[in-house]
Order: structure tokens, then sequence, then C-alpha cells
């Protein structure tokens, strides 16, 4: 309710015979008892609405998941290989700082630069989140000069790096947990627990899938593509901490299904092919991400819908998803992946 509304209901109860526009004594009593009470009735819907799961936000939000025993993923560092040059004998000790334009990794190992001067170690960025997944080359110099050290590059990109979970992913996972009976093992109690590991994005559990006693945990990660070997690890640990005694299970990352797009476009003014596949990448990964593991199939008039919802793209005609005309079969224990994308 508004400051208006609220002023208008208390002068309402004030008999007419007496002065009650802008300026008079009743006016001025009620106007600033008007706007305290429009902040108490803010303050009291958003503790209403901080009460439920469906629309709790942040620090509240958190407390509510507790009541089933969920916590919020936080945010992981990306990792990466770095090659460091220099003189031989050179010492790079653990805790060392390398860094991008950008950003600063935290060395996480000692070494020392041998006879072929240089020496590989593993770096973790101070920043977590999907922010520290750099490219190959971005690491490129030494934040404090360190002796002996000449050159610092990754010859890989770094990995690794997911952002804290969203309100609404974290959201999901509460409605998963009181909606599906996760408990003694069953095989939503397996999915159940490979998607509280931080990074994953989803996950699916094959009973039985080799036998009495064994179980399959497929997994993708946040970004709803293949999940790293690392990654496998970390739910694999969580799993053997939480398991049944006795169960044999086996943790998978989704195997990619590439999906490779070939059209024709008709272009708005001024739009030009390299603009158009950056626009139809974003909508198609979109597509592709809101339907991992969850689509049977990928849906050839859905891909083409994407298509023509970008701005600037007019009209398409010849489109082919990997050189066909038809929907592209999901298996389950595949994850749709946009391969590349031809303009003909």
């Amino acid at each position: 309710m508004t400051k208006e509304e609220i002023l208008s209901r208390l002068l309402s109860n004030i008999s007419d015979e007496y002065d009650k526009s802008v300026g008079s004594f009743f006016y001025d009593v009620e106007k600033p008892v008007s706007d305290e009470l429009e902040t108490v009735y803010s303050q009291v819907e958003d503790i209403l609405k901080n009460g439920f799961a469906k629309t709790a936000e942040g620090k509240y939000l958190d407390n509510k998941v507790a009541e089933q025993g969920l916590i919020r993923k936080p945010a992981t560092a990306a990792t990466v290989m770095v090659k460091i040059s220099g003189a031989q004998g050179s010492e790079i000790s653990k805790g060392d700082k390398v860094a991008s334009d950008e950003l600063v990794f935290t060395v996480t190992e000692n070494a020392v630069i041998d006879v072929d001067g240089f020496v590989y170690v593993t770096a973790s960025c101070d920043t977590p989140g999907k922010i520290g997944n750099i490219p190959v080359g971005a690491i490129n110099r030494f934040p404090v000069t360190l002796p002996g050290l000449v050159t610092v590059t990754n010859e890989e990109a770094a990995t690794g790096g997911y952002d804290e979970e969203t309100d609404d992913e974290l959201r999901e996972r509460y409605f998963e947990k009181v909606s599906l009976p996760a408990t003694s093992g069953s095989k939503h109690h397996y999915e159940a627990w490979a998607k509280e590991v931080s990074g994953v994005g989803d996950a699916k559990c094959i009973p039985l899938w080799n036998g009495a006693g064994t179980v399959k945990v497929i997994i993708i990660n946040a970004d709803k593509g293949v999940a790293s070997s690392e990654l496998i690890a970390e739910v694999t640990a969580h799993i053997e901490e939480n398991r049944p005694i006795g169960a044999s299970v086996t943790v998978e990352s989704a195997e990619p299904l590439i999906i490779d797009i070939s059209v024709s476009l008709v272009l708005g003014n001024g739009l030009t092919e390299e603009v158009a596949i950056g626009r139809i990448t974003e909508k198609v990964t979109d597509f592709l991400q809101n339907n991992a593991f969850s689509a049977t199939y990928i849906s050839f008039a859905q891909i083409g819908s994407c298509i023509l919802n970008c701005e600037g793209i007019m009209d398409y005609t010849d489109l082919t998803i990997n050189g066909g005309t038809e929907n592209v079969t999901v298996s389950e224990t595949s994850v749709p992946v946009l391969g590349v994308i031809t303009i003909v």
C-alpha cells in the first residue's frame, strides 16, 4: 500500500467539518505517519515473501533450504597449469603469484627450474567463479618480481571455475529435495548427492547398470556441458561419503552430442555474418543448456525458432542439423553441445 493510499484512509477517519487540505493541521499530522506506515507495510511484505522458498531470496532462502539440510554451493576457483621460465635452479614457492591482465593466480606447489630452463606448476585463481576460466596465453606476468624468473604463460585454458549457486538453482534443488523420495540410497538420493557438489549442473542415476549392487551416476557441469575429470573425482568422493555400504558406484560425465548447424540466412541491413553467427550461438546455446538432461531429442523446429528470434535475421532457408532435417535423438547418457555454425 502506498503512502498516498494510507494518507487518504487516515484523513477519511477525520470528520469533514475540519480542514484536511494540504498544509492544514490534520494533513500535516497524518502525512509523516503515512510515510512511516508505507515503510512498515513494505517490510511486512518482505517478511512474508522471505518466509516461503518460492519467493525467498539471498540469506533468507539459505535459511529456508537449511531446514532440509541444503547449503548453497559456493563459487569455486579456476585452476591452470602454468609454464615458468628462468635461470636454472631458481625456486618457485607455493604462494607465489602469477597473473593475467586482470586476474591474479596463486601457485599451489613448490618447484625448481631445471636444466631446460622452465618448469610447470599449478596455480589457482584468487577470484572464485567463472571469471577465472581464462583462455590459453592469458597469464603473462608476475605481479611481484621473483628472483631468477623471466616469463610465465599458460599453454592450456584455466578450468574448474564456477559461480556461486544462484537463488533459482538453489530453489530448484530445494523443491527436488521435498518432492522426490531421496532416501535410503534411492535413485533420487544419488542424484541429490551429485548435485550437492559445486560445479555440477545436473545428474542422472542409472541403478543396477552392471548388475546387482552397481550404480552409475552421469553428471554434467554447471554450464550444462561435459564434466572434467576433477569434477568427476569430487562427485565420486562425495557420494562415497554418503552411499549405503556395499554399493559399487561409478561416476562418469555425459558424452557430448555435437550439434552442427548449417543454414542460409536473410540478414537485415547492416548485419554481418559474423555478428549473426554470434547471435545464433547465444540463442542456441541457451536452448541446449535449458534442455540438457531433460529432452530426449533436439527439436529441428526449435532450432529454427532460435534462429528467427535473433535480432536482425529476417528469414532462413536450407537449415540442416548434423546434416539432416529431422529431430536429433539424445541418448540418456549424452548432453547436446553446440558445434560449428555454417552460413551457406
